[in-house]
């Protein structure tokens, strides 16, 4: 199998590398990410939702993957239900890590309930569009527990993350259409997703596979969480 990983907000193709390293361990092929204005040097401005799948479906039509399974980690649920259907015949599988699995239509923004209203304000006021995270809400809502160095070290890692990836919304049915194999692995610890981790899995008719750790599991238990993705369904 070609595992392509997608990181949430953000967040690079850095956050999957530990997991990477030990799909590439157990015999498999793999490839992380970083979505179009999430590298260091990138102009954010004007980028939507389309831009991020775009990104992920020309990437693995240009290097001619096959067999692929697409593994989204919290936001990066959103862009690879999208890619799904456009690249159905190169796919082996999908699946998600505490991540979020939209609605039809529905965007992550909206799906974070009263807090909709802040990340649009904050998008409209920040000058190129985008909506960045400061460390307190980081370490406390998606690394809590883990020593303050670490925390800092993840932290200095992130970038603004464009806004129109959070607002825009795709009119979709679900991957669960497709006929594909889905796996839903859930931190179980992770209180940071805008639903609970089982009524996200259900979405997609799975039951989740949980792993120890956090919203950021991948980085501090890649053991686990590389296991739990590599097992058979």
């Amino acid at each position: 199998m070609h595992y392509v990983f997608i990181p949430g907000a953000w967040h690079g193709g850095w956050a999957w590398h530990p997991v990477g390293h030990r799909v590439l361990a157990a015999g498999h092929r793999a490839t992380a990410l970083t979505m179009p204005g999430l590298a260091l040097g990138d102009d954010p401005a004007g980028l939507r939702l389309s831009d991020a799948i775009d990104h992920i479906v020309h990437t693995i039509e240009h290097q001619d993957l096959n067999d692929v399974v697409l593994v989204g980690h919290s936001w990066g649920g959103i862009p690879i239900t999208g890619v799904a259907p456009r690249i159905r015949e190169r796919l082996a599988g999908i699946s998600y890590f505490s991540a979020f699995i939209p609605r039809r239509g529905e965007s992550m923004a909206a799906a974070m309930g009263p807090m909709e209203s802040f990340v649009r304000d904050a998008i409209a006021a920040a000058p190129d569009g985008t909506i960045s995270v400061d460390f307190a809400s980081f370490a406390q809502g998606l690394m809590p527990g883990q020593p303050k160095p670490l925390q800092r070290v993840v932290f200095d890692q992130l970038m603004p993350q464009p806004g129109r990836y959070m607002l825009d919304a795709q009119d979709l049915p679900g991957v669960e259409t497709l006929g594909l194999p889905i796996r839903y692995v859930l931190a179980e610890d992770d209180f940071a997703l805008a639903a609970p981790g089982a009524e996200l899995a259900a979405r997609v008719g799975v039951e989740p596979v949980l792993v120890p750790g956090g919203h950021e599991a991948l980085l501090t238990h890649p053991d686990e969480v590389a296991k739990a993705l590599l097992a058979q369904p």
